[in-house]
C-alpha cells in the first residue's frame, strides 16, 4: 500500500510541475519617473514625467498637501476658460485635478503619449516660496471629436517647500496666449 501512494505522489508531482517556474506576469503599474522634489526644478520634472507616464499619483503629490503646510492647492483658470465651463470658478483645488487627469490618462491608450513642453520659463525665489513662469504647449493623442490635440498658454505657480523640505505647488494661475485652447479648458471638457 505504501509502494503504491509513493509511486502516486512521484507521478502527480512530476505531471503538474509544481516545481518549474512561470513567466512573470507584466507590472500593472503604471511606469514611474518620480524623484523626490527637493528642488523646483525636480518638482517641474515631476510634473512634466506624470503627464507622459499618465500617472495620477505622481501628478497629485506635485500640488501642495495640508498635512505638510498651511498652503491650499488652488488653480486659478483662463477668463475665457471660466467663460465655458463656470466649475473651473468654484475653488477648484486637488479633487478637481485628481478627477480632470483620471479623466484624462483613462481615455489616451497606453501607448499614445501626452506631452508637456514648457518654453521661456523663469522664477523668482523668496525665502521658502517660489515663482515660477512659462510658457507651455501640450500635445494629446485625439482621443474624441470635441477633444482638441494641441495646448497652448503661459503659467504661473506659486511654489513653497513645505515641513518635509519637499517643493509643492499651491498657486496655479493659468492664461489663454494664442488662438489654440488653453490648459484651463482641457481641465473644463475632461472635468
Amino acid at each position: 500500500m505504501k509502494m503504491i501512494f509513493f509511486i502516486l505522489t512521484i507521478t502527480f508531482l512530476n505531471g503538474c510541475d509544481i516545481f518549474s517556474t512561470r513567466t512573470p506576469e507584466p507590472p500593472n503599474q503604471s511606469r514611474s519617473n518620480y524623484q523626490t522634489p527637493v528642488t523646483p526644478n525636480l518638482l517641474i520634472q515631476n510634473l512634466v514625467n506624470s503627464l507622459k507616464d499618465k500617472n495620477l499619483g505622481n501628478y497629485l503629490l506635485s500640488f501642495s498637501d495640508p498635512n505638510f503646510t498651511n498652503k491650499i492647492f488652488t488653480f486659478s483658470a483662463s477668463s475665457s476658460a471660466i467663460s465655458q465651463f463656470p466649475a473651473l470658478a468654484n475653488n477648484w483645488g486637488v479633487r478637481n485635478e485628481e478627477q480632470y487627469f483620471n479623466n484624462l490618462i483613462t481615455k489616451v491608450q497606453k501607448d499614445q503619449p501626452i506631452t508637456l513642453n514648457l518654453t521661456n520659463t523663469s522664477s523668482s525665489p523668496q525665502g521658502d516660496s517660489l515663482f515660477y513662469t512659462a510658457s507651455y504647449f501640450i500635445s494629446i493623442p485625439s482621443i474624441s471629436s470635441n477633444i482638441k490635440s494641441s495646448y497652448q498658454g503661459e503659467l504661473r505657480f506659486s511654489m513653497i517647500r513645505d515641513s518635509r523640505a519637499i517643493w509643492t505647488i499651491y498657486f496655479w494661475q493659468d492664461t489663454k496666449s494664442s488662438n489654440l485652447p488653453s490648459w484651463s479648458e482641457l481641465k473644463g471638457i475632461l472635468y
